[in-house]
């Protein structure tokens, strides 16, 4: 069963967070997905998804880690770390099954996948098996990645693919040839939605709403994020109202 997050849960400091600091604690087995990213913003493809792998894996929970310094995204600029994290906290916030963790942000310095596994390997006792959640054509170069022989040991792939998309042989075989991976290949019901997409219907003053949560929608325009505020969608005759009557923000009318 999901642990509640109580009031109690959110006031206590947490090393991982705060929902599920205390999974295996009980000594039974437990499974621990864990989905890393930039979510620079968040959105329901990166939600979907991991409900789908939860439920097909059976994972007890499932952890959205926002990087701190991506290091293969220093070309462009984005979001500042700490919206990145409100906004993943805002979406994740009505699945009980779902939790954000901020330890690669605490952490600082460039963002490794190695390190956030050896940190969340020294919390959680071994009865709790990580599945880390990795797009399937991302899968066919984990061998680049940083000691990618420890990631190896320290968890398991669930390597999820999109209807009308296949791995084919030799990509698995070099998969297979990369190191002592436990892929499982899931197919997802795809959603045709980016990040860059959300970015990029901001810029031009275009609506995001049903394309990630209400309160993400609500969070981006208080903040002004990725080019709202100088959309100026908020003039009058551009700006929509909700059922009250109240102006609602141009990236969700």
């Amino acid at each position: 069963m999901p642990h509640p997050l109580t009031e109690a849960a959110v006031a206590r400091p947490c090393a991982i967070c705060a929902r599920f600091d205390d999974l295996g604690a009980d000594g039974r087995p437990a499974r621990l997905g864990i989905m890393g990213g930039t979510f620079d913003p968040i959105h329901i493809g990166h939600l979907s998804v991991a409900e789908q792998v939860r439920e097909a894996l059976g994972l007890d929970a499932v952890l959205f880690i926002p990087a701190g310094v991506p290091v293969f995204k220093r070309a462009r600029r984005i979001a500042p770390a700490a919206d990145r994290l409100a906004m993943c906290r805002l979406a994740v916030a009505d699945n009980p099954f779902f939790d954000v963790s901020d330890i690669e942000i605490r952490r600082g310095g460039d963002t490794y996948t190695v390190d956030t596994l050896r940190e969340m390997r020294a919390h959680y006792p071994d009865n709790v098996e990580f599945w880390f959640i990795i797009g399937a054509d991302a899968v066919a170069s984990i061998s680049l990645w940083r000691e990618s022989d420890a990631i190896a040991q320290l968890c398991k792939l669930a390597a999820v693919t999109r209807p009308g998309f296949q791995l084919d042989g030799a990509t698995r075989a070099q998969v297979d040839e990369a190191g002592a991976f436990d892929v499982r290949y899931l197919q997802a019901t795809a959603l045709s939605v980016s990040s860059s997409d959300l970015r990029e219907r901001l810029e031009h003053g275009q609506s995001i709403r049903y394309l990630t949560t209400d309160g993400v929608c609500d969070y981006i325009r208080e903040k002004g994020l990725y080019g709202y505020a100088e959309g100026g969608k908020e003039d009058a005759e551009d700006v929509s109202r909700d059922a009250e009557g109240g102006p609602r923000c141009g990236c969700c009318r």
